[in-house]
């Protein structure tokens, strides 16, 4: 009679010993996870607000010193246009600025939403736009904005009073 020798089972093929496969499921499970805080935490300090730097709520352009405001409508020019925010759609028409720095202006989402006020002020060589909308849905927001001269372009934060949260946002002038 011929004896063989017998093969060790391996673990694979011992579905009665506990924990066999867990060590594989499980570390596949604790990589997962840590890639999706990790992903969560990265998203997160990117946002306003977020695990970075905290930022302030804007302020009332009426807080700021007198000498922020400009006396000619020479030095707002640049403001003038039609803005399109390019993360979804939303247009900023900045129809005239005024000696005072009053903005007249449409925000359109893609229909009017009412402009509660909006003002230009220069810092030095720098020109900010403060944008506030009153509407259902907008009760309060906010677009407090500086002008890229070199980009020609609008940014700085959206303030969503409704949730409440801020974003960076970009404005790019329309041709």
């Amino acid at each position: 009679m011929r004896t063989s020798k017998r093969r060790k089972p391996s673990s694979r093929q011992r579905p009665g010993k506990p924990g066999a496969r867990r060590v594989p499921v499980l570390t596949v499970t604790v990589v997962l996870v840590v890639g999706v805080v990790a992903a969560a935490i990265l998203l997160r300090g990117r946002e306003p607000g977020g695990m970075g730097s905290p930022m302030p709520l804007p302020t009332a352009l009426g807080s700021q010193p007198a000498a922020v405001a400009v006396a000619t409508t020479a030095g707002f020019q640049a403001l003038h246009g039609r803005w399109l925010r390019p993360d979804g759609g939303y247009i900023l028409d900045i129809r005239d600025v005024d000696a005072n720095g009053a903005i007249d202006a449409v925000y359109l989402n893609p229909r009017p939403i009412a402009v509660a006020r909006a003002d230009a002020t220069r810092s030095g060589s720098t020109l900010n736009v403060f944008v506030e909308l009153r509407a259902p849905g907008y009760p309060g927001s906010t677009y407090t904005l500086t002008y890229d001269p070199t980009r020609d372009q609008l940014a700085g934060i959206y303030f969503q009073a409704a949730l409440p949260q801020r974003f960076d946002v970009v404005f790019v002038r329309m041709k």
